[in-house]
């Protein structure tokens, strides 16, 4: 049986200023969120307990140098750091680059940790033998297979702000109404694309997770 361990590193208590703006501090939630699950959190954070700016520019830092939202670093760089709105644009940006890149060598060890080798490979439509070759780095993730587990990382990274480690993994094997008594386990098997349906089904459904908890 595999060992699940808990990858949780965010557990905010406080907002500092600028990103106590609502809307910063949401899009700054969203973003560490999504960098964690895709294993873009720099190591010497252990744990993030206030939602600051130094803690997004190091996270930032951490995915520039993975080359992920290089852009969004520069304009960090060169705004206001008081200014909560030039936050939001810049973590907007930030969300974007995330969404649109896939880091498979640093999503699988977190995922695998998150959700087990097991249910892993179910959710990326291959065998558990397989993912562990890819995770060790055996072998280079193929590119359908990295695009799905980059969906699986969004959408842990969107049931972050409702579910503990254990309920993200619940999730995934309940049945849900919205995907026609299915369980998002069961939409997600075999080989599959984000721009299918199902897929896009489940993402909204977490999103939608997602959005209520900003209200």
């Amino acid at each position: 049986m595999d060992t699940i361990r808990s990858v949780t590193r965010i557990r905010l208590r406080s907002v500092d200023e600028p990103l106590d703006h609502p809307a910063a501090a949401w899009e700054a939630v969203r973003f560490l969120s999504a960098a964690e699950l895709l294993g873009l959190l720099p190591a010497s954070l252990e744990s993030i307990e206030t939602l600051d700016v130094p803690t997004v520019r190091a996270v930032l830092k951490e995915a520039a140098a993975a080359g992920v939202g290089r852009q969004a670093l520069a304009e960090a760089e060169s705004r206001d750091e008081r200014d909560g709105g030039a936050w939001v644009e810049v973590l907007v940006h930030a969300n974007d680059a995330l969404a649109d890149s896939p880091i498979p060598e640093r999503t699988w060890p977190v995922l695998a940790d998150l959700l087990g080798i097991d249910l892993l490979a179910k959710l990326v439509g291959i065998a558990p033998a397989s993912a562990r070759r890819y995770l060790a780095g055996d072998r280079a993730t193929p590119d359908p297979v990295a695009a799905r587990l980059h969906w699986v990382a969004l959408i842990a990274g969107d049931l972050a702000g409702s579910y503990n480690e254990f309920g993200i993994r619940r999730w995934f094997l309940r049945p849900r109404s919205q995907l026609d008594g299915k369980a998002p386990a069961d939409v997600l098997a075999r080989e599959w694309s984000p721009d299918d349906p199902g897929p896009g089904a489940v993402r909204a459904l977490a999103t939608r997770l997602l959005d209520s908890a900003a209200t």
